[in-house]
């Protein structure tokens, strides 16, 4: 009967996953305990919501904290209590909206690696983009793939969307290569990581393999190293011209607190 009642609730929630009701589900749930969340000192840029607070999100490791990584480890006011998204989903979303406007008024491809929810749906609502999501292990998305053995043709992309998923990737330089590959001549790719600007060089050991390993060198359990400012340089060695656009120059502070962002991450635009 136990057995049954198992098989019983997992066909019912690949139902309610495959019909879109989970989605829905969670929507409303998280909507409704936001409300003790209410007030006017923080905004989300996605659902409209405006907070005394946001929630606090990531892991307190010593690593992270030492290496002064930005983008990494734990802080307050990162998610949002109603739609959950992330400070690093809304730096950009801000920045291609303030910056960025072509996206929004003329045909463009787009790829979005590791779709963050709130941000892709955003794009996806826009007429003019033609928008593709991709990963190598969700079955949510358009398209599995490998960022370091891309299956698209060359310059197939006008804009490339790849958010903390680098650190993650044993072999970087072979995923730049292919993004870069893929990326069509005046396009963007805004290519996102955990950085330590008190670093001048990458710390990597691929002799580190195992999760608790991993979480005490590098932070977190899957990724394979902590960037330090030799990521502008691995970027522009595969080809890409790289512009670096820090947070505080970008916007004011009062839409830094106002939108949960992080002061000094900066957006990695990356060119052809």
């Amino acid at each position: 009967m136990f057995h049954f009642a198992q098989q019983f609730g997992r066909q019912l929630k690949r139902i309610v996953v495959s019909c879109g009701l989970y989605e829905m589900i969670l929507d409303n749930y998280h909507y409704l305990a936001s409300f003790k969340y209410l007030g006017i000192r923080h905004k989300c840029p996605f659902c409209g919501g405006h907070f005394s607070t946001l929630l606090p999100c990531g892991l307190s490791v010593p690593v992270l904290k030492a290496k002064q990584v930005i983008g990494g480890g734990y802080r307050l006011n990162s998610i949002c209590p109603r739609c959950h998204s992330w400070d690093r989903e809304r730096f950009v979303y801000l920045f291609l909206k303030t910056y960025k406007e072509y996206i929004y008024n003329k045909p463009i491809n787009v790829l979005h690696v590791a779709p963050e929810l709130n941000l892709s749906r955003k794009l996806r609502s826009l007429p003019y983009i033609r928008y593709t999501t991709a990963d190598l292990y969700s079955s949510s998305v358009d398209m599995q793939m490998d960022i370091t053995d891309i299956k698209q043709k060359n310059e197939s992309y006008d804009l490339i969307i790849c958010n903390h998923v680098l650190e993650h990737v044993p072999n970087d330089r072979k995923a730049m290569s292919e993004l870069y590959r893929i990326l069509k001549k005046n396009g963007l790719a805004i290519l996102q990581v955990p950085i330590s600007y008190s670093m001048e060089r990458t710390i990597e050991d691929s002799s580190i393999e195992s999760p608790l390993e991993r979480l005490i060198a590098f932070g977190q359990d899957d990724h394979v190293r902590i960037y330090g400012l030799d990521y502008i340089l691995r970027l522009r060695q595969v080809g890409f011209h790289v512009e670096v656009n820090r947070c505080s120059h970008l916007f004011s502070l009062e839409d830094i607190k106002k939108y949960g962002l992080i002061m000094d991450e900066s957006i990695f635009c990356c060119s052809k």
